[in-house]
């Protein structure tokens, strides 16, 4: 895990607590049967007292669990796809229970309706730093055509959500 994910996976295990093992690898590397890593950036065994274990390993069996996959940008295919993945992965360990964390630093709705489809829960952990001024608040009862124009926004398009302006901006 990066450090843009390493906080963000344990600023959710804070709010949760249990053994938070990080960088599992529920898959070892096999050269001779075309088998590479794969590391979980976060399980969670609920029940255990808090405390972070790196790697190692654990007895799943019988456990309720908490895989989490961490990406510190918007929610995109790619952390969908690793989510996804981990719990079937997971299967082989016979747990009692699993739950799917997908972890970004913003959202997309359009992927959430797809997440929901497979019981990938989102959770939306921002960095204000990293937003680059592409969305604006809206504080009062302006529309949002009222606002793109007041604001000459660069857009070749734009939507409203939620009380918020996003636009994309035009290409050099």
């Amino acid at each position: 895990m990066s450090e843009h994910e390493t906080w963000r996976t344990r600023f959710y295990w804070k709010s949760i607590g249990g053994l938070l093992i990080e960088e599992f690898r529920a898959i070892p590397r096999n050269l001779r049967c075309n088998i590479s890593n794969r590391d979980l950036d976060g399980i969670i065994v609920l029940g255990e007292p808090d405390a972070i274990q790196h790697g190692g390993t654990f007895d799943f069996e019988g456990r309720d669990l908490i895989i989490i996959q961490t990406k510190p940008n918007r929610l995109g295919m790619g952390l969908m796809g690793q989510a996804l993945f981990s719990k079937e992965i997971m299967k082989r360990f016979k747990p009692k229970s699993m739950k799917v964390i997908a972890i970004c630093s913003r959202t997309d709705l359009e992927l959430n309706k797809i997440c929901a489809t497979y019981n990938i829960e989102i959770v939306v952990i921002t960095n204000e730093s990293e937003d680059e001024g592409r969305s604006i608040r809206i504080e009062d009862h302006s529309t949002a055509e009222q606002i793109v124009a007041a604001n000459r926004l660069p857009a070749v398009s734009w939507h409203a959500c939620e009380g918020y302006i996003t636009w994309m901006k035009v290409p050099p």
